[in-house]
């Protein structure tokens, strides 16, 4: 692949955190906080692997970790307006009409039961229930790379039913519960809101049904969203009649309706899988919007895992006449998001956040959105960058 020069890559990377940092800046009223801000995201960039207030000050030369605390807790600024800035920002770089919105969550391991949202939950980022805040989030994936553009903290009932609590993590009067699928409706509302150019919507068997479905239809917006082996499937006006649970369904599927597609490249090659896919139902957009017009099929695709035959269901929508390979590369868009947390939490330090409250989680997961868009961009630039050739002198010989 053909790429920026050393010299040209570090340029890229300087004027990219000139640019970011002059994004911020009118967030922030006072120089000085802004000063602060800027070098917060110095320590997020920076080689140290633990993004902890006393590091981040050390790097920056700060006496202690004041400062630094003072830009998530003390200090006023809104982050959501720093959430609005990451979105414009990668998609400044990353925009692509055929792009997939990635719904997924990761959680945040605790310690003690200050921390807003905490509590015991399952995460998969420990594969138990542990004591952990749950955040969802929201990943543009595009051609170009793919980058953060909203995120949600989850907040159990057992937070939302006391007040006292939320009170004292500073959580917003207004807020009530929410489950996780209508917290990624709220972000794809969002990201529609703000005229965010993507087709598809990808997610686990945590959003795969109910409301979230009829509203991606009445958007207009394909998706790929996994379901359980206990979701009801029954098809409709097809020659193959489908009707069961899709672990029931699959039962039924003959040798020839298996096909072996990549799911897109993986730190290992092609990510092979086996996949199957049934029609169910052709239906008109104008069903769902009045203002929309074609016919639109309604699908379950159905993963194999070559190596143990592990299986895995998803509620597919999409124009009539799209192809399963054009579905099987949207559920492996879901790749890149898992990629994205693990970078953010290895590379930049989001599961280092030491505040306790509302905004003070917003405002720090905010600031890794800001450095992981940073480094899409300098990615694809410098991918995108071609060295200048070298003249070929050519020598006379006698």
């Amino acid at each position: 692949m053909a790429g920026a020069s050393i010299e040209a890559t570090l340029e890229i990377w300087a004027s990219s955190l000139r640019d970011v940092k002059a994004r911020m800046r009118p967030l922030f009223g006072q120089e000085r906080v802004a000063a602060s801000a800027n070098s917060f995201l110095d320590g997020l960039l920076g080689e140290e692997r633990r993004k902890t207030g006393w590091m981040r000050a050390e790097a920056a030369g700060d006496p202690g970790p004041w400062r630094q605390q003072a830009i998530l807790g003390r200090g006023r600024w809104d982050a959501d307006d720093l959430r609005d800035i990451v979105r414009t920002y990668a998609l400044e770089t990353l925009v692509d009409a055929d792009a997939v919105l990635v719904i997924d969550e990761t959680g945040f391991l605790k310690q003690g039961k200050a921390s807003c949202g905490v509590g015991r939950q399952y995460t998969g980022s420990a594969g138990k229930i542990t004591n952990c805040q749950i955040g969802v989030f929201a990943s543009y994936v595009s051609r170009h790379g793919h980058a953060f553009i909203d995120r949600a903290l989850y907040l159990p009932k057992s937070w939302t039913d006391d007040p006292t609590r939320m009170a004292a993590t500073a959580v917003p009067a207004e807020t009530a519960f929410a489950t996780k699928p209508a917290l990624a409706r709220v972000m794809i509302d969002r990201a529609i809101a703000a005229e965010v150019p993507f087709t598809w919507v990808a997610a686990d068997s945590v959003y795969g049904v109910g409301a979230l479905e009829t509203a991606l239809r009445r958007a207009g917006k394909g998706y790929v969203l996994g379901v359980t082996s206990q979701h009801a499937v029954v098809s409709w006006g097809k020659e193959r009649l489908v009707a069961g649970t899709a672990g029931g369904v699959v039962q039924d599927l003959s040798p020839s309706d298996w096909t072996r597609l990549s799911a897109g490249e993986g730190t290992k090659g092609a990510r092979l899988r086996d996949w199957a896919y049934l029609e169910l139902a052709d239906l008109d957009a104008a069903d769902y919007d009045a203002a929309r017009a074609g016919v639109w099929t309604r699908g379950l695709l159905i993963r194999r895992n070559i190596a143990d035959g592990d299986l895995a269901f998803f509620s597919t929508w999409c124009p009539a006449g799209t192809l399963v390979q054009t579905l099987v590369r949207v559920e492996g868009h879901r790749w890149a998001i898992e990629d994205s947390f693990e970078t953010a939490k290895n590379e930049l330090g989001l599961d280092h956040n030491e505040t306790r409250s509302w905004h003070g989680w917003h405002r720090h997961v905010s600031l890794v959105m800001l450095a992981f868009a940073m480094m899409a961009t300098i990615r694809t630039r410098a991918n995108a960058a071609t060295p200048p050739k070298t003249p070929l002198r050519m020598t006379r010989t006698t």
